[in-house]
């Protein structure tokens, strides 16, 4: 039987459009939805267990893969299947999952997995940019609870003219790259890079991403309605005690209000609320812990939460003493570790960062092989979180999905301040070891001073600073510099990167409905005086980068040469390339230009004499000697009829020096003239048009002997003369050379 399938389709208002599908495919799903824009197709699935799970969170699964086979291509590796999913797979989770997870409701803790896969790929189309339609969408079709539909859409801005969803070709040249999230009525989450854009700039890409999301709603809602929208299921709600939460509020507010307006540090304070909660709860019985104790549990949290927040709007304090406005105590450094390459400390307050970074050829370049993109990137940072930095022990399962979005967004930061020019693959690593707040932007400030420390001539420094917002509805604080337990009391934290002229990155969680712009600029101007004194502490330990790389980093030249001089610098099996490796301690990567079809020669080496003496092998090859020009040779190989010499400025380069060449008196043996080793000046006269080779002469730089007469050319016709044969052929002797010639054997018949 032909389902019946139902259809919405959304016009992006240029020629493009995103239609929604479903009653297709995946039926036996919860909620499903085909995704399409252009030849891009996107599959999701919602699930979600009839069963809560024992655990006071929400197990939500959001997983995005692309199919190798959506764009025609095989995985790569030995089994040829999808195996683990990429950071680009990792990233676009993380969008998807950062909208969808606070619209659940906060006591819905079934087993729910969300999954979107690419089924088909358009060169045109990024298909990060619908996977938030694709996966609300499918929630929408399902009757698992949800606030409301929500969408994603990526922002870019060409000429100054705002793009909604920009292909990768126009992503290329515009000068933001902004994924916002949102619902009909609020914005939910930001995240993108920009080229040092203003805020009130920030602001405008956000409202343009938000008209066109509230049109993506309105298609989610009518294609539910026409597809016949299910009646949100039914759940165990989780028991509620409105006296209890009386008793316990009661019995906190004042006590956690009086330790936070005391200014302490994070392990003090911790142990301080920790003693609150347990005299909260030994004023309960066993019996009553035991029938309601999770209850006490999370009613304590949530007056602590009040408390904290209520100091902050009441008196302007914070956990650890500072005013909204202060910005923790930094300390940096530089040039801590001694062989790498470039290395920093940065520390503000209880979070620190070491980075290094390494300089390498292009082979060291990350690749990058997906579905929707290929390529690679010559500058690439890698986040490291371990469990000490926080004073936890936990186990080591591999890279987690926050250290690859932490030091993705650090990344984006810093990559378009280092220059087009710069001829290094450069990688930067951040170690965090300790961590209360913002540990990402301590890797942008830490990372800065590391590129310059290591000789990267960036383009300015960059900062980066994360804020939090505490709202009431009538009143709001802006808090510079968040600590951890900020993060989690706020209503939204943001980070924001930038230079001292613009905003280069930002990562917003916006957890209260309705924000107005006026406070997100007031939020995001905040940020830029915070983010503009970080940049002083950074700029004091070290103002600009080193002028060159360290003594022991690797210095690097690059050279062209024509392709088809390629294969003779490489040699049969790459004999000639390895040896002069060898020889030089040298690092010789060829690529090919493909604007130009040139090879491009990357010469690595920390030994200065290594690298001259292979652009010396190059600038050998290069060499084409110019006519009328005199050089100075030296003989190689001695012949009868001349001698091969080569060229000083260019060895290996050899051209035979002919005997009628070496003087201008008759020479009958070259060893009259010169002899192997000799080293004296020729004059290069090009090709020759007689022999069809390259002629050089040591006479013509000699003076003409007085009396010196030319013999006259010979005919072409004429035959060397012997001098040993009269005209008839006869020998001086008077026999005819005939009777030279061998009888001839007598005829057998």
């Amino acid at each position: 039987m032909i389902p019946k399938v139902f259809r919405e389709v959304i016009d992006l208002g240029d020629g493009r459009t995103i239609s929604l599908e479903t009653g297709k495919l995946a039926k036996q799903a919860h909620g499903s939805v085909v995704v399409q824009s252009g030849k891009c197709m996107l599959l999701c699935t919602v699930v979600s267990n009839y069963q809560q799970s024992a655990v006071d969170f929400l197990p939500l699964t959001v997983d995005y893969r692309e199919k190798f086979a959506a764009a025609g291509r095989y995985p790569g590796g030995f089994f040829k299947r999808e195996a683990r999913p990429s950071d680009g797979e990792v990233l676009t989770m993380r969008l998807v999952d950062r909208v969808l997870r606070p619209l659940f409701p906060k006591d819905y803790h079934a087993e729910t997995q969300v999954m979107i896969q690419m089924m088909s790929h358009d060169d045109d189309v990024m298909p990060d940019a619908l996977a938030g339609l694709a996966a609300s969408a499918a929630i929408q079709l399902s009757d698992v609870p949800f606030e409301t539909p929500i969408s994603e859409v990526r922002v870019g801005r060409i000429n100054g003219e705002f793009i909604i969803n920009p292909s990768f070709a126009q992503l290329a040249v515009s000068d933001i790259d902004m994924v916002i999230g949102a619902s009909a009525d609020s914005v939910m989450m930001v995240e993108g890079e920009m080229s040092e854009i203003s805020e009130e700039e920030m602001a405008d890409a956000i409202k343009f991403a938000h008209e066109a999301i509230k049109v993506q709603c309105a298609a989610q809602v009518a294609l539910a309605t026409a597809f016949g929208k299910k009646e949100t299921r039914e759940y165990e709600v989780e028991r509620e005690d409105e006296a209890l939460a009386k008793k316990v509020h009661d019995l906190t507010y004042d006590k956690v209000y009086a330790v936070a307006r005391k200014a302490s540090a994070k392990h003090e304070r911790s142990a301080a609320f920790d003693e609150i909660k347990q005299e909260v709860k030994a004023s309960f019985t066993e019996e009553e812990l035991a029938d309601y104790g999770d209850l006490v549990s999370k009613y304590f949290y949530k007056a602590e939460k009040t408390a904290i927040r209520d100091l902050t709007l009441n008196e302007g304090l914070r956990l650890d003493g500072r005013k909204t406005t202060d910005i923790r105590p930094i300390w940096c450094e530089v040039d801590y570790l001694p062989s790498v390459h470039g290395s920093s400390i940065f520390t503000r307050g209880e979070t620190q960062a070491l980075a290094t970074v390494t300089l390498g050829t292009s082979r060291e370049a990350n690749q990058i092989d997906m579905p929707s993109f290929e390529g690679e990137e010559k500058f690439y940072l890698h986040y490291n979180f371990p469990p000490f930095s926080t004073g936890e022990a936990r186990p080591l399962r591999g890279t987690s999905r926050r250290e690859v979005g932490h030091g993705n967004l650090a990344q984006r930061a810093l990559k378009r301040m280092i220059p087009d020019e710069c001829p290094y693959t450069v990688r930067v690593v951040s170690e965090v070891l300790e961590s209360n707040g913002s540990s990402s932007m301590a890797t942008v400030c830490a990372g800065t001073m590391a590129l310059m420390d290591a000789g990267i001539q960036m383009v300015k420094p960059v900062s980066g600073i994360a804020m939090g917002l505490i709202s009431d509805g009538d009143r709001y604080a802006v808090l510079s510099d968040i600590l951890g337990d900020e993060d989690h009391l706020g209503d939204m934290d943001f980070k924001v990167t930038g230079t001292a002229d613009g905003i280069t990155a930002c990562q917003m969680d916006i957890k209260i409905k309705g924000l107005s712009y006026e406070i997100l600029v007031n939020a995001l101007k905040q940020a830029r005086e915070g983010r503009l004194h970080i940049l002083g502490k950074l700029t004091e330990t070290i103002a600009q980068p080193n002028a060159e790389v360290k003594a022991h980093a690797p210095k690097i030249i690059t050279r062209t040469i024509p392709n088809s001089l390629i294969g003779a610098f490489i040699g049969p099996g790459g004999k000639h390339i390895q040896e002069l490796q060898k020889e030089t301690s040298t690092t010789i990567v060829i690529n090919e230009d493909p604007t130009t079809g040139e090879g491009i020669i990357e010469i690595l080496g920390t030994k200065p004499e290594g690298v001259e003496a292979v652009l010396r092998r190059l600038e050998s090859m290069l060499f084409k000697p110019e006519i009328g020009n005199v050089y100075e040779v030296k003989v190689i190989k001695m012949l009868d009829f001349g001698a091969v010499v080569e060229y000083i400025d260019a060895p290996g380069n050899e051209v035979l020096l002919h005997v009628s060449e070496l003087a201008w008196e008759r020479t009958e043996n070259v060893t009259d003239v010169v002899n192997m080793g000799d080293v004296f000046e020729v004059k290069y006269f090009g090709i020759d048009p007689k022999t069809r080779k390259e002629k050089v002469s040591r006479k013509a730089i000699l003076p003409k002997p007085e009396g010196y007469v030319a013999r006259p050319p010979r005919d072409n016709n004429e035959r060397p003369r012997d001098n040993n044969r009269d005209n008839r052929g006869r020998d001086n002797r008077g026999r005819d050379s005939r009777d030279d010639r061998k009888p001839r054997e007598p005829r057998r018949d």
